[in-house]
């Protein structure tokens, strides 16, 4: 690593790699095609960032034309990726520019048409730009695809593909995954070249830090017991399949007391990074997701995941799960399971290579408490008030549901 990162890591308190930074680094910044398998949280973001932007440096890119490109499923992983970028990119004086849908294009347009060495994007606002004419893929040396499972499971492979088309040929390429199926292998075989392969963690769900607990509930009590789990000291994510039950559960939760918010795709991204700001400094305390917030958010540490509905597949399990015990720390995935949806959840734990812990609960009752920290509600309603900078007035309160 140059002098200047060195510096900036140990600024931050980064004096030894996680596994998966050791293992793929040494070939990385040779230059190799990387295959890395690891689960999320378990450091890949440094892991093809670090090399990439050491690869990069020393280079300047002209107008609308990067040098390196890292592609993520959701906004929410870009953000998070440019963030953790940022401060090595400055010390290498790299310029990265991020580019997603649901803001403005015309930004995106003008950092692109000012020169980034590096772009930070998920597929769909990338093909915009390119089709807008505002970039140009063709001195892209250095591709990173991140979560490719993700992105193949969203839909993105017929973009993917178009987008890897026009990086150059010659060009290094690495891709990370937390499971490696049959669309990503195409993805290997078809783009990378001699990859080295790394897999860090035995399986993406065997996490020894976590531990997974199945709650039989009835449905008469589902409420209930939901709403005590999110009364609990300490923040809590919820996944629920809908945002209309997001939404739904979160007016329930304010209205019993809980300092709730929710996060799904149709909130406007302002909305979004202002919910997960709240809810990283505490303000809000229980966040009320599906699972397009499942990737991309890191909270540090956060203890409790609850699936208050299940997911429909072993992947989703294993991505909202890992939004705790992330980087070594603890933390536990509590799943609500109906009578009649006990049989799919066990065949789910089974493909997920995971043993959970099985009980069954009711509210009110201790070994609830005991799980899950639940408690009972105030009963008092809250409202969530944003802190909002005015250029005239300084700081007030403007409320928001």
């Amino acid at each position: 690593m140059p002098p200047a990162l060195l510096k900036v890591l140990a600024g931050l308190g980064l004096n030894e790699p996680f596994p998966i930074q050791a293992a793929t680094l040494p070939n990385s910044l040779a230059g190799r095609d990387v295959l890395g398998r690891g689960r999320t949280g378990s450091g890949k973001t440094l892991a093809f960032g670090l090399a990439l932007l050491v690869r990069t440096s020393g280079q300047r890119a002209q107008s609308r034309r990067p040098l390196a490109l890292i592609l993520v499923p959701t906004r929410e992983l870009a953000q998070q990726v440019t963030d953790a970028l940022t401060p090595y990119a400055q010390a290498l004086k790299l310029r990265l520019a991020t580019v997603v849908g649901g803001m403005s294009i015309s930004r995106q347009a003008h950092a692109l048409r000012n020169s980034a060495e590096v772009v930070i994007a998920t597929p769909g606002r990338l093909r915009d730009l390119i089709e807008r004419g505002d970039c140009r893929l063709d001195q892209v040396g250095i591709t990173v695809l991140d979560e490719a499972d993700q992105m193949a499971d969203m839909g993105f492979m017929p973009q993917i593909t178009h987008l890897l088309d026009q990086v150059r040929p010659d060009g290094q390429r690495m891709l990370f995954s937390a499971t490696l199926d049959r669309n990503v292998d195409l993805l290997v075989r078809r783009y990378l070249s001699d990859p080295v392969v790394h897999s860090v963690d035995p399986s993406a769900g065997a996490v020894t830090t976590m531990e997974h607990h199945v709650l039989h509930i009835q449905g008469a009590d589902k409420q209930a017991t939901t709403v005590e789990i999110a009364a609990r000291d300490g923040r809590v994510i919820m996944f629920l399949d809908t945002k209309h039950a997001v939404d739904r559960l979160t007016e329930q939760l304010l209205n019993s007391g809980v300092r709730a918010a929710a996060l799904h795709g149709g909130k406007s991204q302002p909305q979004r990074t202002r919910t997960l700001a709240q809810f990283k400094s505490g303000h809000v305390t229980a966040l009320v997701a599906t699972n397009v917030a499942a990737r991309g958010i890191h909270v540090d540490n956060l203890d409790l995941v609850v699936n208050v509905d299940p997911p429909s597949d072993h992947k989703d399990y294993l991505h909202r799960g890992g939004r705790t015990a992330r980087a070594g720390e603890s933390g536990s995935v509590v799943t609500l399971v109906l009578p009649n949806q006990r049989r799919d959840m066990t065949r789910l734990m089974a493909d997920a290579g995971i043993v959970p812990q099985t009980s069954e609960v009711r509210s009110g009752e201790a070994e609830l408490r005991r799980i899950t920290g639940a408690q009972a509600p105030s009963g008092i309603p809250v409202t969530i008030t944003a802190p909002v900078v005015s250029r005239r007035s300084g700081r007030n309160g403007r409320r928001f549901r």
